[in-house]
């Protein structure tokens, strides 16, 4: 037979041939693998039954499942000891833009077994132009960097140079395109400024973006009407990209901003993901149920509509979510100026303080300033402050809770990073148990150490993947391990179309985590946020080990996972390449 092909067929036959190694059944096993997990009960992602089998990894991949007790040999063989074995989990929505800069190790998601995270509500950290890099640079906090790229693609290629333990992939933000293209004020695009829009979000696909996101509650992105919104998805659906949505209302007009969510799913015939889905405020929580049933119509009717959340009833954002959008038009220097404007002040307490304006207020929908918690100051002599609520703070000040919203604001020279009680208990466990929800943090990744000890944050940061499995699958009983671990692994990675991730089985990546389904609990408390969940021994990260018997090995083996429209651009140092060109020859 000529030579080549043999070799064609033997190409053919490899992926039978791994299917045959892969494939539980009797016999042993004469191949050499890299890594062997022995003695575990396997989650293969999917949501089907566990299986009695070892885990066979070469090189970065899953090479094989082999029967129990097979002879094959490894380099390194690990004794998983009845503990639980499955695909790494998957952050949908996480905030480690920045955290993962000043420690790539991201040990508060590591230790939960996540490894990969999903950047992008609303705001991204490409596109970027020279105006936006020297606002980014003046708003930083305890974290300090310098902008080395000025696309979305030499963003995640720089941290992957850098060294992350996590992989990492991102939506584009519509808020960043809108910030490329207007600026911060309360404008509408005109056709050429649309198309441009449109241009950078298709230039972040073939990057290797997963889809466009807003973050439609927080100025400038509220000022978008649903016609741009959908502009952008559907450029980003030219390549298979989706649409996530931290929607206009979560409170009393909830529903018809998720009707509007929906509505993008229908223009552009992809997915739409409502972010953290709630209802918040006490008034509004019979509208979790209304939301959950519209969810469930648009998908009897084809659309892919889904939805993440978070395992709390407490929100965390800034005390800006308690002003009126209007006074934060034009960016956080503008909205200062503004609020030491005395006329200005006066008519924003008085808004602040009416119950039926059309924004949202967030303080409001608390209930009470008791269920209002500060967590992040950058002014070091309001540091300790932290952790406090808004209605202690102003007692000791002899001011009104608006009062002191304000002052806190301008004494701060920032948006001031607060918790917000809005959610109830039951509508929390109600929206987990949809088989559509999948879970991400909304929080930065950290550690008790350093930098991060200068602030406070919200206990998801810390515990939301072992909450969720510990608290909601294991003792309240929502729903079985394998239907958890698929809303953390094979739901998301086929969602956002994340190939040969969020699995366990031949091919698949080996991102890979082992713990104990009887002892993974979370242990963030909102007055004391930086504990880590414990249960989880072991973590992969492209057949690297990152998490050892619970602790870090300090192994930095994150790569960009990269979307449908991905062409390999944007991978370079941000030289001229991505966003850059097009922001020079635009303004």
């Amino acid at each position: 037979m000529h030579r080549p092909i043999v070799r064609l067929l033997a190409a053919a036959l490899l992926p039978v041939l791994a299917a045959c190694a892969g494939t539980p059944a009797t016999g042993v096993s004469t191949q050499r693998y890299d890594l062997l997990i022995r003695n575990g009960v396997v989650y293969d992602g999917s949501g089907a039954a566990p299986q009695r089998v070892d885990v066979a990894v070469r090189d970065d991949r899953i090479a094989a499942l082999l029967p129990a007790g097979t002879g094959a040999q490894a380099d390194t063989v690990l004794d998983a000891r009845d503990r639980a074995v499955s695909p790494g989990f998957i952050n949908v929505l996480s905030w480690a833009t920045e955290s993962l800069i000043e420690d790539g190790r991201g040990i508060s998601d590591t230790k939960q077994g996540v490894t990969l995270k999903i950047f992008g509500e609303g705001w991204s950290m490409g596109p970027v132009n020279a105006r936006m890099r020297a606002e980014a640079l003046k708003q930083q906090g305890d974290i300090r960097y310098d902008l080395e790229w000025t696309s979305l693609g030499d963003y995640l290629g720089f941290l992957e140079r850098r060294g992350v333990t996590p992989n990492v992939a991102s939506f584009v933000g519509a808020t960043t395109v809108r910030i490329h293209e207007l600026g911060e004020d309360d404008v509408q695009p005109d056709a050429a400024q649309l198309a441009r829009m449109q241009d950078l979000v298709r230039q972040a696909m073939r990057e290797g973006a997963l889809g466009v996101g807003s973050s439609l509650i927080y100025p400038p992105a509220a000022f978008a009407d649903t016609d741009e919104l959908v502009a952008l998805a559907q450029a980003a659906a030219e390549s298979g990209g989706g649409y996530v949505a931290h929607m206009r209302s979560e409170a009393d007009r909830f529903l018809e901003a998720l009707d509007e969510t929906i509505a993008i799913a229908r223009a552009t015939g992809q997915r739409a993901e409502a972010y953290h889905l709630k209802a918040a405020g006490e008034k509004n929580w019979p509208k979790m149920a209304q939301a959950i049933a519209k969810i469930e119509g648009a998908r009897a009717q084809g659309l892919q509509v889904s939805a993440n959340m978070y395992a709390y009833t407490a929100g965390a954002t800034g005390l800006a979510a308690a002003l009126p959008p209007w006074v934060q038009a034009g960016g956080h220097e503008a909205m200062v100026a503004r609020l030491e404007d005395p006329a200005i002040r006066a008519r924003v307490l008085a808004e602040m303080r009416d119950p039926h304006v059309e924004w949202e207020n967030l303080r409001l929908l608390a209930g009470s300033d008791e269920r209002l918690i500060l967590i992040d100051f950058r002014n070091p002599t309001l540091k300790p402050l932290t952790g406090r609520t808004l209605a202690d703070v102003a007692r000791e000040r002899a001011t009104t809770a608006e009062e002191t919203v304000l002052d806190l604001i301008v004494e701060d020279d920032s948006r001031v990073g607060a918790a917000y009680f809005l959610m109830s208990e039951e509508n929390v466990a109600l929206g987990l148990k949809q088989p559509w929800v999948s879970l991400g943090s909304d929080a930065e990744s950290s550690a008790p150490e350093g930098v991060f000890l200068k602030s406070s944050t919200h206990p998801r940061a810390y515990g939301n993947f072992a909450r969720f499995l510990g608290h909601y699958v294991r003792d309240r009983k929502l729903m079985s391990l394998e239907e958890g671990i698929h809303r953390l692994t094979g739901l998301p990675a086929a969602n956002w179309k994340l190939q040969d991730r969020g699995c366990l089985r031949p091919g698949c990546f080996a991102d890979i985590v082992v713990f104990d389904p009887a002892a993974i609990i979370d242990h963030a408390s909102y007055d004391r946020p930086q504990q880590y969940a414990t249960g989880v021994g072991e973590v992969f990260v492209n057949g690297v080990q990152v998490l050892r018997d619970g602790e870090h090995t300090g192994a930095t083996p994150g790569r960009v996972v990269r979307g449908p429209g991905w062409t390999g651009a944007g991978t370079g140092t941000g030289t001229g390449t991505g966003a850059e060109a097009v922001g020079a020859a635009r303004n």
